[in-house]
């Protein structure tokens, strides 16, 4: 196998990473705004050639002419706005030779590698935790456990050697193409592949790797079954589970991970032939969801082969705060918050993100299904739930589901408010200058219950407690610091005592007074 085929496994990895699926948010390729180019990765043939890619730039352009080596010849060298055509040439070697040039544009700097293999090479087998404190761009070859498949079009799964786990970020074959279904990969089968190491948002990834053999696994869990019926979930008040297993080798262990075993047994092994059956046990579940997955091992004699099944349990939905919320750790426990929505993210292109807030916090919702269908917007009240997830290590809620919407909430004038009938159970959002009591003989009080006038240009109403957020308790309103002068937006129900409207609820957002005002 030539080297250089390393180096267009990598620019396929550049050149096609839009088509596959990676991660969170959108997935984007991050490119330079002030010049791209149709490939990172130049190759040159043993006998010499020459190699065209297209540059695109929005200033003027050079490259560094001191990393340019002597054996490669590249018009032009420099350019305007636009985009241009480039040629790398390079004449006949006998030995490998391989540089990176530096392209300067509008301040920033892009890497081009360059590759004249002459000689041919397979790379050694590197262990997972090889590949994993390895530098992103290199080539790696990796054999070890397939234990698990997140995408069958492309081909991504997950492979670990005992030291590790990678993720392999698309698999082609010889061709370069995406051909899962030749490659006849499932869990628990030994996968030997190589491929460019990226890393994506702390995720070590080989990407587009190339397959180059299976060995398939002896053992293969085919179904599990709870209370009769195929399924890997549990229900929250627990019961069996029940494995169905093909194993050509010689008897079966059965792995349950520690953190699993306060909770799931094993309470039979049926052996007979080939189908092997295990009966699992799993305790009831007073918490919120949990999962595991268990690992069936087995051996020839000479190997061992092993098949992996994931298994979870349904378990009580818990309501917290927000910032409970975003100090609990990340697994599959559901949790239950109210807020009010604040934001739309508008990052997300699907429309179903958003920031909910309450007295304790505020969080990102990412894709919440059934939000659109909702109607909800900005300043309603909504209840969640979903997993306490996290980007880039800023926690958020994900695997989302739109509970409810709780109250709609209108934006009215404050005269418009004053007009509305009394009731507890409609909200308004108005907005206005927190102002003095007026004499009237009502509480004014900005230090801890948030008993003030507040006045926008169509009148002025007689706020009577508001609470530092949804769900805040009253006598928290000193915590916003919250001055006479400035300018706040609350979401309130409007009732009336003796004849004097009344605004009761709680804090949205606030314009600081500035100074003379």
């Amino acid at each position: 196998m030539k080297l250089h085929k390393y180096l267009l496994i990598a620019l396929a990895a550049i050149t096609t990473v839009g088509t596959c699926v990676s991660c969170d948010e959108d997935d984007k390729v991050t490119l330079l705004d002030e010049v791209q180019v149709s490939s990172s990765y130049v190759t040159f043939a043993a006998g010499g050639s020459t190699s065209t890619i297209t540059l695109k730039a929005t200033d003027s352009w050079s490259f560094d002419q001191s990393t340019v080596p002597a054996w490669v010849t590249i018009n032009p060298m420099s350019g305007g706005a636009g985009e241009t055509n480039v040629s790398f040439t390079a004449g006949p070697a006998t030995d490998t030779q391989s540089a990176t040039v530096l392209l300067n544009c509008g301040g920033k700097t892009q890497r081009i590698n360059l590759l004249q293999q002459t000689e041919k090479s397979e790379l050694p087998i590197s262990t997972c935790a090889e590949v994993i404190a390895g530098a992103d761009g290199v080539t790696f070859r990796v054999r070890g456990i397939c234990t698990a498949i997140a995408n069958t079009n492309y081909g991504n799964f997950y492979i670990n050697d005992g030291t590790g786990t990678v993720y392999i970020y698309g698999t082609v074959d010889a061709k370069g193409a995406y051909n899962w279904a030749s490659f006849n990969i499932e869990v628990g089968d030994e996968v030997t592949v190589e491929g460019p190491k990226t890393t994506y948002n702390g995720t070590v990834e080989l990407v587009d790797a190339s397959f180059i053999s299976v060995n398939k696994s002896l053992i293969k869990c085919d179904s599990t079954y709870v209370a009769g019926v195929k399924s890997s979930e549990l229900p929250i008040e627990g019961g069996e589970i029940k494995a169905y297993l093909t194993n050509k080798a010689n008897g079966v262990t059965v792995n349950i991970p520690e953190e699993a075993k306060s909770w799931l047994s094993v309470t039979g092994i049926d052996i007979k032939g080939t189908k092997n059956v295990v009966t699992l046990l799993a305790a009831p579940n007073a918490g919120g969801d949990r999962s595991t997955t268990i690992s069936f091992v087995t051996s020839d004699g000479k190997k061992t082969y092993t098949a992996e099944q994931a298994i979870s349990q349904k378990g009580a939905i818990l309501e917290v705060p927000v910032s409970e919320f975003l100090a609990a750790a990340e697994n599959d426990t559901q949790y239950r918050i109210t807020g009010i929505i604040t934001s739309l993210y508008a990052s997300d292109k699907q429309g179903k993100s958003f920031t909910l807030r309450d007295y304790s916090g505020e969080v990102l919702i990412y894709r919440a299904e059934g939000f659109i269908e909702s109607g909800a917007k900005v300043g309603d009240i909504v209840t969640v739930v979903g997993k306490r997830t996290s980007y880039k290590d800023t926690p958020q809620m994900g695997t989302v589901t739109f509970e409810e919407l709780k109250y709609a909430v209108t934006e009215v004038s404050i005269a418009d408010f004053i007009a509305k009938e009394d009731s507890k159970e409609v909200y308004y959002m108005i907005s206005g200058t927190v102002g003095p009591s007026v004499g009237d003989g009502t509480k004014y009080d900005l230090e801890q219950y948030g008993n003030f006038n507040l006045t926008d240009e169509t009148g002025s109403v007689y706020i009577y407690g508001v609470t530092d957020g949804w769900g805040g308790a009253k006598g928290t309103f000193k915590n916003l610091g919250i001055v006479e002068g400035d300018k706040i937006t609350i979401v309130a129900y409007k009732t009336s005592y003796k004849g004097l409207v009344e605004g009761v609820g709680m804090f949205f957002s606030k314009e600081v007074a500035e100074a003379g005002e």
